[in-house]
């Protein structure tokens, strides 16, 4: 990516909406890349909460990402902003030993599976009205190196360098690790499935968010990670027969399939069967009010 960037004008980085703030972003882009124009594309907004969208919009203004677009490139919601941000981006900037070039060439980066190589895609078929350039898949990997030039706009002429996904080298708390791993940044077995369907059972529970409940039948939430699964699993159907060992002989007993449970449960999340979640929710509400008026008084403490 470093020996890529002489040739590149702007760089579009991209994230998941559900994990808007800069724990879930490699620190290592913007020192590396900082120089080039920026801007910051919020992905599977479909999927995301966001009745707070603009206190998130003003937080990550204090990051430093003044240029911030939500975007869904499944359905090309919003996709028609994102050249013309860069067009204008490249306009107010020195274009860095590409000054005598006509065509505009960005590079696409991010963590794993948030979307870039869909928002390349989109593109495509928002300006030139072509199909996919680049391979899409709902695991982290699919981008494995550096890809050559894809022309994503005929006016102006503008060219795009999709990128592999690329983590942290070191993820700042567990929490944030499971963050990144429910949006799919890591493959589901480096974590545990079950363990992950805890978190997010836990996650949705706090934030009052039940959608679970609605589209599995089980009736009430529950706090219990092991019998909402059990529960899922037999409404699913996902048992199997199991031969237990007795002081009467073998007997066999129809035991739930706990993984392909928690398997469902997370696919379900992630294609928004459960309702739109922020799962940043909590960083958004410890942020201090941007409104000295909305600060605590002294009853408020």
């Amino acid at each position: 990516m470093q020996s890529s960037l002489k040739l590149v004008d702007c760089i579009v980085e991209v994230h998941d909406a559900r994990i808007s703030f800069a724990a879930g972003r490699n620190p290592l882009f913007q020192e590396t890349l900082g120089i080039k124009p920026h801007l910051f594309v919020l992905n599977k907004m479909d999927l995301a909460d966001l009745k707070e969208k603009q206190k998130i919009i003003r937080h990550l203004e204090r990051e430093g990402l003044k240029n911030v677009i939500f975007t869904n490139c499944i359905k090309d919601e919003n996709i028609k902003q994102v050249i013309p941000k860069v067009t204008e981006l490249i306009g107010n900037s020195y274009r860095y030993h590409r000054g005598e070039n006509v065509e505009f060439c960005i590079m696409v980066i991010g963590v794993p599976n948030v979307g870039k190589s869909s928002l390349i895609n989109s593109l495509r078929r928002q300006h030139l009205r072509k199909g996919k350039a680049t391979r899409v898949g709902s695991e982290p990997g699919i981008t494995r190196a550096v890809m050559s030039k894809i022309q994503v706009s005929e006016r102006p002429l503008m060219f795009l360098l999709d990128t592999p996904g690329v983590l942290a080298p070191r993820i700042e708390s567990v929490e944030t690790g499971l963050k990144l791993a429910l949006c799919g940044t890591v493959l589901d077995h480096l974590v545990g499935e079950e363990t992950l369907a805890d978190y997010l059972l836990y996650t949705l529970n706090r934030h009052q968010l039940f959608g679970y409940v609605q589209h599995y039948g089980l009736g009430e939430a529950c706090d219990d990670v092991a019998s909402v699964l059990k529960r899922v699993a037999i409404k699913l159907g996902k048992t199997q027969k199991v031969k237990v060992l007795t002081g009467t002989g073998n007997v066999n007993v129809i035991q739930p399939n706990y993984s392909a449970a928690a398997r469902d449960f997370l696919r379900a999340f992630r294609s928004g069967l459960l309702g739109p979640v922020m799962l940043d929710r909590d960083v958004l509400q410890s942020f201090p009010p941007t409104d000295p008026s909305q600060a605590p008084g002294p009853r408020d403490m």
